[in-house]
């Protein structure tokens, strides 16, 4: 008798969780895709936190290795996100941080179409260009698909798309492009080396080095300095914590 108990009241304790779990996505008001590499893959967390925080639900389709080619030929391809997806997509956020110029003095192609697919990595601005044309384009059409609630819309899809710089201030050419990216779209950055808590510019008074190796297993070299690279990865990790406070106050300023 005491097994069957048991059994009942397993089961009601399943079909509960899974009935609360089910609630808590159907009120979230929101849904952000996040494209990067090791920095923000899922095991990382701090893009869950903060979608949380601001009610939103996560598609992390961030991968480790890849990089802002990978972004645009996994759109070229079709994998990136579904056509459903793409409905229900509210923000488009960005965190391919390699320490390369996404800005860019080279041409860049007036139309996504022009450029030549499969990307590799030797121009970051051009790909960068490709994802944000292609993206704009993609919601401002749905204004042309009888199957899709903007359907014969004056603007189409609102297309959000926000860029993020690196986990801190290290990374001077990317994070310095990717501000002038941002700029000349008029895109909203996520700023977390402005306010992850320390700078480049003074180090740490006990170790004498920079803070940001305090928050890693690994360093990397830049301009001939060490600093941290890969932060502690998990929800309840302390950087990538704040990462999510730092991500979910400014997409508040885009949302209602």
């Amino acid at each position: 008798m005491k097994r069957l108990e048991t059994l009942i009241l397993s089961i009601v304790l399943l079909v509960f969780a899974t009935t609360l779990s089910a609630q808590e996505n159907s009120e979230n008001q929101y849904t952000f895709l996040l494209t990067g590499a090791s920095f923000a893959s899922p095991n990382n967390g701090w893009f869950e936190v903060g979608c949380q925080l601001t009610g939103a639900t996560p598609l992390n389709r961030a991968i480790g290795g890849e990089a802002i080619a990978n972004t645009a030929n996994r759109m070229a391809e079709g994998t990136l996100y579904s056509k459903e997806e793409l409905e229900e997509i509210d923000a488009l956020v960005i965190m391919q941080v390699h320490d390369r110029d996404v800005f860019g003095s080279s041409p860049l192609k007036e139309e996504y179409t022009d450029y030549e697919i499969p990307f590799d990595r030797n121009n970051y601005a051009a790909a960068f260009d490709y994802v944000i044309k292609r993206y704009l384009t993609e919601c401002y059409n749905l204004k042309f698909d009888e199957n899709s609630r903007y359907y014969n819309t004056r603007m189409g899809k609102p297309a959000v798309i926000v860029l993020c710089t690196d986990w801190h201030d290290g990374r001077v050419t990317y994070n310095t492009s990717v501000r002038k990216l941002a700029e000349k779209w008029g895109f909203p950055v996520v700023e977390f080396d402005k306010y992850i808590g320390f700078s480049r510019n003074s180090v740490h008074p006990v170790t004498k080095g920079q803070t940001s190796l305090l928050f890693t297993g690994d360093n990397q070299q830049i301009a001939g300095e060490k600093f941290g690279w890969h932060p502690e990865n998990g929800q309840d990790k302390y950087i990538q914590r704040r990462m999510g406070a730092i991500f979910a106050d400014t997409m508040r300023k885009i949302f209602p």
